[in-house]
């Protein structure tokens, strides 16, 4: 058997953006930089899997389960730290890029990045900011609405 390691992989910082802005709450541009054995990828899958039933119960319980709002919490920062990533790795230079992730090609191969990743950017910023304060709004609106059934309760 041989015991060479794989030869290194020039990591493009567009797809690496694009990556986590489509499929970051599943870890996939984690996967993409660091290989299948990163932790942190593995537990965006994780938490977009906890969140998933979290959402669900909220609507059946219509915004009443604890155990709901937990789950949908998680999985709220697997999505959102993915967003998060898009914006980071498509805002950095790309000699920092290179350096970070492409140091095995230093003076061959650089990364040029164009208005891709800018869009990337772009949509992650408004998509990842409407999620977020959309899941605020519901939840000031959960606490508001549960302040007054109390303080009727109490007034009875």
């Amino acid at each position: 058997m041989s015991n060479h390691k794989n030869p290194a992989r020039f990591r493009n910082k567009t797809l690496a953006a694009a990556l986590a802005f489509l499929l970051g709450s599943l870890g996939a541009h984690r996967f993409y930089l660091y290989g299948p054995r990163d932790p942190w990828g593995w537990a965006h899958i994780a938490g977009t899997l906890l969140g998933i039933p979290g959402v669900m119960l909220l609507v059946a319980t219509e915004r009443a389960s604890i155990a709901g709002w937990v789950l949908a919490a998680i999985g709220a920062v697997s999505v959102l730290s993915a967003f998060l990533a898009a914006i980071v790795y498509g805002l950095r230079p790309d000699d920092k890029w290179d350096a970070q992730f492409n140091a095995a090609f230093a003076g061959t191969r650089v990364s040029g990045s164009g208005w891709t990743v800018i869009f990337v950017v772009i949509f992650s910023l408004l998509i990842g900011a409407f999620l977020l304060m959309t899941g605020l709004a519901l939840s000031f609106q959960t606490y508001f609405e549960s302040q007054v059934e109390a303080a009727k309760a109490l007034s009875q």
